[in-house]
């Protein structure tokens, strides 16, 4: 935010995800949030596509450079396509609907933020993929930006 706002003069709010309420909630929590959005406040969601910390601390091993877990593309594309349709209902039950959800995220603390940056976004938001890179073979770090 610094390189954004040099003078430092953005107020900032911490929010807490409450992993226990779910996906449809904080997607929930987003759309109440929209209306700061038409105030001129930036919301930022930060998590990330994948997060499997146990299966990216043994891939050190194979070293950095390894290959990405195939379940980590599957799910990337699978996140990629709901985010570009607008599907909000299947990204809300993407426990069920998404390939390898449980694998993806253990728990789901760093998907989460997602859901509220999406329906913070309102209606039909333009989406749009900034940054893609994988690290560690099962971190993917996939940055998304909702016009």
């Amino acid at each position: 935010l610094l390189y954004m706002y040099p003078e430092a003069d953005v107020p900032v709010v911490q929010l807490s995800v409450q992993t226990r309420l779910g996906a449809p909630h904080h997607l929930e929590l987003g759309r109440a949030l929209g209306a700061l959005r038409d105030e001129g406040v930036l919301l930022i969601g930060s998590g990330n596509l994948t997060h499997n910390l146990s299966e990216a601390f043994s891939s050190r091993q194979g070293g950095t450079n390894a290959a990405p877990l195939p379940y980590v593309r599957e799910f990337q594309q699978w996140g990629k396509e709901r985010i570009e349709a607008g599907d909000d209902a299947a990204l809300a039950d993407y426990r069920r609907l998404a390939p390898h959800a449980a694998r993806a995220h253990p728990s789901e603390e760093h998907f989460l933020p997602l859901h509220v940056a999406l329906g913070a976004a309102g209606g039909q938001p333009r989406a749009e993929r900034v940054y893609e890179d994988i690290e560690l073979q099962s971190l993917a770090m996939d940055t998304w930006v909702f016009h």
